[in-house]
């Protein structure tokens, strides 16, 4: 008999949320060929939070701020924080909602409706193309570059996968060389160009991971995080025509400005919203606790240290898988079960420690803009009786079709 806590590559293919479910069941810690995984909510959040043990210059391609730790990452983190206020977030949300009312009036009604193609990517890509500042006529070649990318990243195709990067890279050189003499008003890409870190200048390259990183990333996450909440939608109707309840223009009254958030995590300060708004935010965020299309982010550690029972050595690759950290029954008794309100505190949907995610606030609004819209122009999303949905496969999560029927 193998190791209990050997990862299980051809269960984790067939469903990562059931595999995942099962090897933390065994070891919090699992381990194959030089590589470790975190997957008890515990150990995830103490090696989230200790980014001296585990660091994120994972690979050497910097990326910003993502493989940086320290004083570095915090100084490059505050220029990235400024973009991503509830303030300038508040900005983006109207022609967020224009873009999801004018995909969702022209979805089909009464046939099957591909969720993730026809809804998820074109709002993902109109989206943020408005929030950067960069011109409608980039909306195909985005299309096309994200199904590129989602190929090559399920391939495990190192070479591809870099090939596809730098086409990505070439694309956004060439919108900074469009804005090269252009005033730090003209759009948020503009401005960017002109932010400085430690008293000199960003350079083209650093302005570019930036960018990479709210895009390449970005724009398949919250395309398939569109997936995950439909899908949550179309299989609980009850929770569906709760939903529509909060989504009706007139839901909910003035809420309070801001609310706490655990430590670690972004919370959505100042935000003054309508009541059943945030408690729709909370409702997303929740589904997406339930099913993470998030799956894990990587560290290397500095040292040897002990976590969850396990030796791991110094220099050792680790993952820090979010789903099963997520569904961890020692936190969430019932994994499936939805309670917005009793597991939110727990919830690292969007990561805890100093790599937490600094978009939570703007990719909530764009969910529950786009979940709104939809909620308040149907009036019932079912699953298709025709085709199946189906699952996403590693490193992916949530669900690659969502087939659903829009009335």
């Amino acid at each position: 008999m193998g190791d209990p806590c050997d990862i299980t590559s051809d269960q984790v293919w067939e469903d990562q949320r059931a595999a995942y479910d099962a090897m933390r069941s065994r070891c919090p810690v699992a381990h194959d060929d030089g590589t470790w995984m975190v997957l008890r909510h515990a150990e995830v959040v103490a090696a989230a939070t200790d980014p001296v043990t585990f660091s994120s210059a994972f690979t050497p391609r910097r990326a910003i701020p993502n493989s940086l730790d320290g004083a570095e990452h915090a100084a490059f983190r505050r220029i990235v924080d400024r973009y991503l206020t509830p303030e300038r977030v508040a900005r983006e949300e109207a022609q967020c909602r224009s873009h999801a009312a004018a995909i969702i009036d022209s979805l089909p009604r009464g046939v099957t409706v591909k969720t993730v193609a026809q809804l998820g990517v074109p709002f993902a890509v109109r989206s943020q193309s408005s929030w950067l500042g960069w011109p409608a006529e980039l909306e195909d070649e985005l299309v096309a570059w994200m199904a590129d990318n989602h190929a090559a990243t399920r391939s495990g195709d190192r070479s591809r996968t870099a090939a596809v990067a730098e086409r990505f890279d070439a694309l956004i050189h060439g919108l900074l060389d469009a804005r090269r003499d252009a005033d730090p008003g003209t759009d948020l890409t503009a401005e960017l160009m002109h932010e400085t870190v430690d008293g000199r200048p960003l350079t083209d390259e650093e302005i570019v991971s930036i960018l990479r990183n709210w895009t390449a990333g970005d724009l398949g996450s919250l395309a398939t995080s569109i997936g995950v909440v439909v899908h949550f939608l179309a299989s609980h109707p009850d929770e569906q025509e709760r939903l529509r309840q909060l989504s009706t223009p007139t839901a909910g009254r003035a809420a309070p400005a801001g609310r706490a958030a655990p430590a670690g995590r972004a919370a959505p300060a100042g935000r003054a919203a309508p009541e059943g708004a945030m408690a729709l935010e909370d409702a997303i965020e929740e589904i997406l606790r339930i099913d993470d299309p998030f799956v894990s982010n990587r560290r290397r550690t500095t040292r040897e240290v002990n976590l969850g029972g396990e030796t791991i050595p110094a220099g050792a690759r680790v993952i820090l898988n979010w789903t099963a950290a997520n569904r961890d029954p020692l936190v969430f008794p019932d994994p499936d079960a939805f309670d917005p309100a009793a597991h939110a505190p727990d919830n690292l949907v969007f990561g805890i420690g100093p790599h937490v995610c600094p978009g939570r606030a703007l990719t909530l609004m764009e969910l529950r803009v786009v979940t709104e819209e939809l909620l308040r122009r149907t009036t019932a999303i079912t699953l298709s009786p025709e085709r199946p949905t189906v699952r996403e496969t590693p490193p992916v999560g949530g669900w690659a079709r969502v087939p659903v029927v829009l009335r």
